[in-house]
């Protein structure tokens, strides 16, 4: 019987690999790779020559049960692309098959571009909760932003760049003047970690490029609806009354959104479409 290791790979510094990995990547008689190119890349900078095959979760159940007989006789190591798999990347299928297979699964931590953005972030570390990428379509990106809005904890995503704008915008009319690190490229030549308000970040990543990890304030735990939460909620009504919204489902969203009060949230959508009736008009 084999044991099925979870291997982290870096996330961009090929130094920054543990030794046991190195060496479990050397023994096992089989690497399942995410990317084989990518693999190889790493695989050949340590002088490892284990065969690689392909494995990701899209090839379905038939792709996860080939690997589960491999690993009934043989030592597997799993890598993704970057990081640890499973973690908003492959891998959950196949410990979970291998675990009700009754399997040994083994972990190797190492480098984490969660870990790394929130250290480095200068936000509260002592808590907090990471919610992968946001959805890719704009209403439910706002609405997984709105499920957020009242998290005390420091909150931590991912996102591609050809989303990037769109999605600080949105966190924008939701979260408000919160603060924001925005990590591009950790760990690797052009790195870079902007610290502002969601709005200046936005404002600042004019044309993204490369891979990204946010690292946004949580609300103080049992704030009311102080000047932050009325503006980030006269934002989203602007919004939602630019879109067409009636007034019935942008109060209802905004009362849910920010905890206010129904008169609130119906006062404010009042203010937010007259104002847009008027730029409309100009």
């Amino acid at each position: 019987m084999g044991t099925l290791f979870l291997i982290a790979t870096p996330i961009g510094n090929l130094e920054d690999i543990s030794l046991r990995a190195i060496r479990v990547l050397g023994e096992v008689d089989l690497i399942a790779a995410e990317d084989t190119r990518r693999a190889k890349i790493l695989l050949g900078r340590y002088g490892i020559k284990t065969p690689v095959i392909s494995y990701h979760e899209q090839g379905g159940k038939g792709r996860t049960a080939a690997l589960l007989d491999r690993l009934r006789s043989a030592d597997v190591a799993l890598i993704t692309e970057a990081g640890m798999p499973s973690i908003s990347d492959p891998g959950y299928g196949i410990v979970a098959a291998a675990n009700e297979a009754g399997l040994p699964v083994d972990a190797l931590p190492g480098a984490s571009a969660v870990d790394t953005a929130l250290a480095i972030s200068g936000l509260p570390s002592h808590q907090f909760t990471f919610v992968g990428f946001p959805p890719r379509k704009s209403g439910e990106r706002r609405r997984f932003f709105q499920a957020l809005s009242r998290e005390p904890r420091t909150i931590i995503l991912f996102e591609a760049p050809r989303r990037l704008r769109a999605t600080l915008r949105e966190a924008a009319e939701v979260f408000g003047l919160r603060r924001i690190a925005v990590c591009r490229e950790l760990t690797k030549v052009h790195q870079e970690v902007f610290r502002g308000t969601i709005d200046e970040a936005a404002a600042h990543f004019e044309a993204p490029r490369g891979e990204f990890t946010l690292v946004i304030e949580g609300v103080p735990e049992g704030a009311g609806p102080g000047e932050d939460t009325v503006e980030s909620a006269k934002r989203l009504l602007a919004s939602l009354a630019a879109a067409g919204a009636t007034g019935k489902d942008a109060t209802a969203q905004a009362a849910e959104a920010f905890g206010l009060p129904r008169r609130t949230a119906y006062r404010l959508w009042i203010e937010a479409k007259d104002a847009t009736e008027r730029g409309g008009g100009d």
